[in-house]
Order: structure tokens, then C-alpha cells, then sequence
């Protein structure tokens, strides 16, 4: 019950902070968008009290820790493999292209519409 009661709260402190963006209409726009952003430092503060938030920030903490342990493509692997690709594009399009011609040729003649 204690967690439904901390969502709720994170829930109107963002919309908190999002109708203070509006009600500030007149004032300058540094004030405005601070005012969003305390509404979302507090509501995001209030969720990780609550047991779903801690499982939330566990989980992108470790998504962060596994995209660090990535190991990304070198610039000449990534070159190649899109030189790759778009030959293999460049070759299938021409085979369909090539079958599609064929095809409506057949057609054609089947019909007695060819020359």
C-alpha cells in the first residue's frame, strides 16, 4: 500500500511540475523549464523510495554496466559491412528486377500481345 501511495505522489509531483509550465506562461522561459525539471527530479526522487523503483534503477543500472561490456565493431569492420549490404541491395534488386522483366515478358507472349 505504502508503494501505490509513493507512485501516486511521484505521479502528481510530475504533473506538478508539468502544470507549472503552463501557469508560468508570462514568466521567463528559464523559470518554466525548471520548473518541469524539479517536477521530474522529484517525482523520479519519490520512485526510487518505492520498491518498484528500486527494481527500475537495477535494471538500467545493470543495462548500462552490460552496454559497457559491448564490444563494438572497429570503423573498417563497420565500412566493410555496409559496403556488404549495400552490394547484396544493389544485387537483389537487379535479380528481381531481372525476374520481374522475365515474368511480364512470358506474360505478354502468353497473351499474344508480344511483337
Amino acid at each position: 500500500m505504502a508503494d501505490k501511495i509513493k507512485l501516486l505522489i511521484a505521479l502528481l509531483l510530475l504533473a506538478a511540475g508539468v502544470v507549472g509550465f503552463y501557469a508560468l506562461g508570462d514568466a521567463a522561459a528559464v523559470l518554466r523549464v525548471a520548473s518541469v525539471l524539479f517536477g521530474v527530479m522529484a517525482a523520479a526522487g519519490v520512485f526510487w523510495t518505492s520498491s518498484q523503483g528500486k527494481r527500475f534503477f537495477g535494471f538500467a543500472g545493470d543495462s548500462v554496466n552490460e552496454a559497457k561490456r559491448v564490444v563494438w565493431p572497429t570503423r573498417k569492420e563497420t565500412v566493410q559491412t555496409t559496403g556488404i549490404v549495400i552490394l547484396f541491395a544493389v544485387v537483389m534488386a537487379l535479380f528481381l528486377w531481372a525476374v520481374d522483366a522475365s515474368l511480364l515478358l512470358v506474360v505478354n507472349k502468353l497473351m499474344g500481345r508480344g511483337d
